[in-house]
């Protein structure tokens, strides 16, 4: 096999920006996925080109004029600036492949712009595209792995690959770290509930972290997991072996169901100073939470009087809500998440609008049954930006007066100024307030309020979010322009629309194909 010339970006983010706040932070947020695929192609010889893309360097001038082969790794929101680096790149030669969460979501969209189109993503599988790629002009071609790989490249392999994002950090620097793939719950929203649950090699999760205490102080991980902390006292007895206790610090996102107290105790020994748990709503989606079977306002109490629990232990708290749910009905949820914001002001509320991402949850299929999902262009599906599905028990104007009203609530002077006094942490004192001002805060707000002002103003604007007509409002488009910069001129003019049903229309299709016994 000759020597290839390798490209791999990991988009990070879905464009050019100037923001402090994604200057600050983006670099923490890179993937891991991308780093072992570079680490496959060099061990097999090849020459490979990395970059994980915050939204501040000038992609032309990070790869030499001539690509083989260009690996993009990108979330759906980053998918219009995927698919205007895959034009570009394809313009000169060079073989375009798409893997990350947009390619397991809308992998028949994606199959237009890019050459090669990956599900799951095995080290076999990259070296079949090594020794047999060509380009695809017409339709680009699905591959995938059976499922997960059984092993990763550790840190340490892929040192070379993840040194060079966390020098674009100014301030923490974490390393992103993966100890499991999959998840043991069967939540019906989650692209990892049809994931078989393994836990990766704890004797390379163990050399890696030691391998991190001689490059950092102290160093800081963030933890990958969709459910850290399964299997919990192996997870540390692996940490405690590797790090004595106040040598490291991390980050995790696991359900409130294992934060008791005993394991919040070894929790804080072994590090953790931040816990992401989702908490979804107060009537459903609740299964992975000790308050599962509580409803209303009970479950708000029990719920909040679980936080303090845990915030006892763990400086920092996001509580994750998802919003518009289908049991969700008049001003009650979002009155009940104020009551929950009151009781525990030191946590912050992290508000997502219900999506569904193309094939990534089997609820999907129920929305789409109903005509419900809304071909929303993918620069906007990234929880906030926009709804795609139509809430079951609200008109749009008033659900969105609930969710600014709410929003409001949360990122008030008042509440701001609460969670500045009850927080026991500098660090995440601070992050509350620069979250609180910027784009997720006070930024939200404006949005959310310009939505609603569309949708009461203009027409097109209400008629295609009640699915009176596709036509992608000039209000999104022009966003796409300005964020996409100088890479606009590539965004292929079809990708506005795209079909927004096909994970129905496949299923449909694999029914009629059973053959009946």
């Amino acid at each position: 096999m000759k020597k290839l010339n390798i490209g791999i970006i990991d988009l990070i983010h879905r464009g050019p920006t100037n923001a402090l706040y994604y200057r600050l932070m983006n670099a923490n947020l890179a993937s891991i996925m991308p780093t072992v695929v570079a680490t496959w192609c060099e061990e097999t010889g090849h020459e490979v080109h990395f970059i994980s893309y915050t939204g501040f360097e000038k992609l032309e001038k990070e790869f030499p004029n001539k690509l083989d082969l260009l690996f993009v790794s990108a979330f759906t929101q980053a998918a219009p600036l995927g698919y205007s680096i895959s034009a570009l790149f394809q313009s000169k030669g060079t073989v375009t492949i798409l893997g990350g969460p947009h390619a397991r979501c809308f992998p028949d969209d994606a199959i237009n712009y890019f050459d090669y189109v990956l599900g799951f993503t095995s080290k076999e599988l990259i070296l079949e595209i090594l020794q047999n790629f060509k380009s695809n002009p017409e339709l680009g071609e699905q591959l995938s792995a059976a499922g997960q790989p059984t092993s990763l490249p550790s840190v340490i392999e892929r040192w070379k690959f993840i040194e060079p994002t966390l020098k674009k950090a100014p301030l923490m620097k974490i390393v992103p770290m993966l100890g499991s793939v999959g998840c043991p719950y069967s939540c019906s929203f989650c692209i990892d509930s049809t994931v078989t649950y393994q836990m990766l090699d704890l004797e390379t999760l163990k050399d890696d972290i030691r391998f991190l205490r001689t490059k950092f102080k102290k160093p800081m991980i963030g933890w990958h997991d969709p459910n850290f902390g399964i299997r919990f006292n192996e997870y540390m007895d692996a940490i405690e072996t590797a790090a004595p206790h106040g040598s490291i610090q991390f980050i995790a996102e696991s359900s409130l169901s294992i934060l008791t107290e005993n394991n919040l105790k070894r929790l804080k020994e072994n590090g953790c100073v931040a816990m992401l748990p989702g908490i979804e709503s107060w009537y459903e989606l609740g299964n992975k939470s000790k308050a599962s079977r509580k409803m209303g306002e009970e479950r708000v109490r029990q719920v909040a009087d679980h936080v303090k629990l845990v915030m006892d232990y763990i400086p920092y708290m996001q509580t994750n809500f998802v919003m518009g749910l289908d049991s969700d009905e008049g001003s009650e949820p979002f009155d009940l998440t104020k009551k929950f914001i009151d009781q525990v002001p030191a946590a912050l509320p992290g508000y997502s609008l219900l999506t569904a991402f193309g094939d990534a949850a089997p609820i999907n299929l129920e929305y789409m049954k109903e005509n419900r999902v809304r071909p929303f262009p993918f620069h906007f599906l990234n929880n906030h930006m926009a709804m795609n599905v139509k809430p079951k028990n609200y008109e749009w104007i008033e659900f969105y007066d609930h969710v600014i009203d709410l929003t409001s609530y949360t990122f008030s002077w008042n509440a701001i100024l609460k969670r500045l006094r009850t927080g026991t942490h500098f660090t995440a004192r601070w992050m509350n307030l620069v979250r609180a001002i910027s784009s997720e805060g006070f930024g939200r707000i404006r949005y959310f309020k310009q939505i609603r002002k569309h949708l009461e103003e203009d027409r097109q604007f209400r008629d295609f979010f009640e699915g009176e007509s596709n036509e992608v409002p000039l209000f999104y488009k022009n966003i796409v322009r300005k964020d996409l910069g100088d890479l606009y001129a590539w965004y292929p003019e079809r990708a506005w629309s795209y079909d927004h049903e096909a994970y129905l229309k496949k299923s449909l299709l694999t029914q009629e194909q059973v053959p009946l016994l």
